[in-house]
């Protein structure tokens, strides 16, 4: 305790910041898989100076296309590894994809990607029928997890995702 004081002080004197670091979700494959769809659950994680916060189960991409170029557009693929900045949670209206939910997080590539229109969203169809999966965005499994989420990202000022593999 008293050596943390003391670098603080340090770097106050020194004019240098001693900073936290920068809140941000994770994105891992797992070896799980949806029991009706076969759909890979990832793992959508939350990290708050370096200690997980929090998991969600998600989907990215169709169970088939798992394996498809994540580069490309309309492949039905996961995400492409890499990191992602994290924008605004937004509430959908009536005119937007039931299939998306009630929630969108947009997210958008810091690398060089054929993907876009990419983000975080509700999958209602995820474990039960031929829509299971998402076109390659991340689909939360469960509906009070979007939630969740959205409420942990406005409060703790998300603003980047790294998807692991």
């Amino acid at each position: 305790m008293r050596g943390s004081w003391i670098v603080a002080l340090i770097g106050v004197a020194l004019g240098t910041a001693v900073a936290a670091a920068e809140p941000q979700l994770t994105l891992q494959q797992t070896a799980r898989r949806l029991p009706q769809t076969g759909d890979p659950i990832w793992l959508l994680s939350l990290h708050v100076n370096d200690e997980t916060v929090m998991h969600f189960d998600a989907v990215s991409g169709r169970a088939h296309r798992q394996d498809a170029n994540r580069h490309q557009t309309g492949s039905l693929a996961p995400l492409p590894p890499g990191t992602y900045s994290v924008g605004e949670v937004e509430p959908l209206g009536p005119t937007d994809p039931a299939e998306l939910g009630p929630l969108w997080i947009g997210i958008e590539p810091r690398f060089a990607t054929g993907r876009g229109h990419l983000g975080i969203h509700l999958d209602p169809s995820a474990n039960r029928n031929a829509s299971s999966g998402t076109l390659g965005c991340i689909g939360l499994i469960n509906p009070e997890a979007m939630a969740d989420l959205a409420s942990l990202v406005e409060q703790r000022q998300v603003r980047t995702l790294q998807v692991m593999n």
